[in-house]
Formats: C-alpha cells, structure tokens, sequence
C-alpha cells in the first residue's frame, strides 16, 4: 500500500526573524548581564547584531564616559593647583609678618639701646670750657685747706648741664657753695654743682646727661663768677674724689 506524503512543506524561519531574536537576546544581555542565556557560538558565528546599532550606542557611552573622566581629572587638578596656590599665599602672608615682627623688634632693640647709651653718657657740666682750678689745689681760701673739686671757668648766666643721668637729692641753698644742685648719679656716684646764680630743677626730679640745671653765678664764698664741680661718694662733704678723673673715666676729654 503507498503512502502519500502530506502535500505541505516544513519552512525554515525566515532570516528576519533569526535576525530579530539574536537581537533581542543581545539586547537582554546588555540589560541583564546574564551571559548563559545566550549561545556563544551562535553569537560569534553570526555578526548580524551590528545591523542592530547595539554596538554603536555601547561604543558612544564609552566616549562619553571618557569625557566625563577627563573633565572630573581636570576639575581634580584644577582644585589641588587652587589649594596649592591658596597654602602658597597663605606662607607668604605668615612669612611677610614674621619678617615685619622682627623688624620691629630689632626696632625696639636698636631704640632701647640707643636709649641705654644715651642715660650712660657723660658730658661735661660747661660745654666749652675749661678747668681753672684743679682738684686738691692747696691754699687758705678753702677751709679744708684744699680744693675739693675742680673750678670750669663760665661768665656768670652760663649754662650749667648735668654731667650725667641721675636725680636731684638737693636744690638750694648750700651755705659757702651759694646756690647749688647735688645729683645722685647712675652709677651711684655724687655730682655737685656750686655757686649757681639760678636753680632750674627741683628735689627728686630726674635729669638727663646733658639736661641744664641752673646757670653759673658768683653766690657763696667766690671771688668771682665760676662753676664749683665735685664728685662725691655720698651727698655729704669731705666724701670727695677727683671730679677730672672721674669725668675722663666716662669719655669727657678736658
């Protein structure tokens, strides 16, 4: 007995279809990461994905992503060169003011020395002038028998200077000195300044070297106008040293 086949054929899936669903799948792996829903061989055999424009968009995102990385490396670095300028400006400001602090300072040092070397200076009580009487010179116009300081010869209203920085222990009479001063020294030393016609300063004021505390006269027992210089160790009388020595000690030249 003969069979007869069936007249209808079975037809292969149209190319269109295959192309489709490798698509799609490809699609769903892009989506899903899952990797064993796919048939590698079946993918590396047949490069009819690229006609999808799957690859294209993969390739545009990674464009795009490189940009982006770049732009955040550019604005990385943009920020560490700003810090970095910023710290910069930042020591230079701290290193100006450190430099300003110590000029200062040296300033207040070279003032405060200055300062110093001034109170320490001597001058001598007649500026331009001369010694016309020495120290221990004997005769009977002295009751100690002896001169117990120096005589600076000065027309009477002549200025009389402090030979140096101290304060004033006396200011008045002193009997046959006539009008004087007594000033303790700063090196604890006595200066006393006779025969004044006139007293500029007063009991417990300070004076500096060099500052005019009276003017020259002719009062006490004188037998003319002149400057009485003397040196003492304490403010009392018979005390005295040699007031030239005493002034050359501290730089006076007479």
């Amino acid at each position: 007995m003969a069979f007869t086949c069936a007249t209808g054929k079975h037809r292969r899936p149209s190319r269109l279809r295959s192309t489709t669903a490798r698509a799609a799948g490809m699609a769903t792996l892009a989506t899903t990461g899952v990797v064993g829903a796919l048939a590698a061989p079946a993918l590396a055999a047949d490069n009819t994905v690229e006609r999808t424009g799957l690859l294209p968009l993969v390739s545009l995102g990674d464009a795009v992503a490189e940009k982006i990385d770049a732009q955040a490396e550019a604005q990385q670095q943009a920020a560490e060169d700003a810090a970095i300028e910023k710290a910069a400006e930042q020591a230079a400001r701290e290193k100006a003011a450190a430099l300003a602090a110590q000029e200062r300072a040296a300033e207040v040092r070279a003032a405060r020395e200055a300062e110093r070397e001034r109170l320490n200076a001597f001058t001598s009580p007649i500026a331009h002038s001369y010694v016309s009487t020495g120290y221990r010179t004997g005769g009977s116009v002295w009751s100690s028998g002896s001169h117990t300081g120096i005589d600076f010869h000065a027309a009477s209203g002549t200025a009389v200077h402090a030979a140096g920085a101290g304060t004033v222990v006396e200011a008045g009479w002193g009997g046959a000195y006539g009008n004087q001063v007594v000033i303790r020294m700063a090196d604890g030393m006595y200066t006393q300044y006779g025969h004044l016609s006139s007293i500029a300063v007063s009991v417990g004021q300070t004076v500096a070297p060099g500052q005019r505390i009276g003017l020259s006269g002719a009062t006490g027992n004188v037998t003319g106008p002149h400057l009485h210089f003397e040196v003492r160790t304490t403010p009392e009388y018979g005390s005295d040293v040699d007031p030239l020595a005493y002034l050359r000690r501290h730089g006076v030249n007479l």
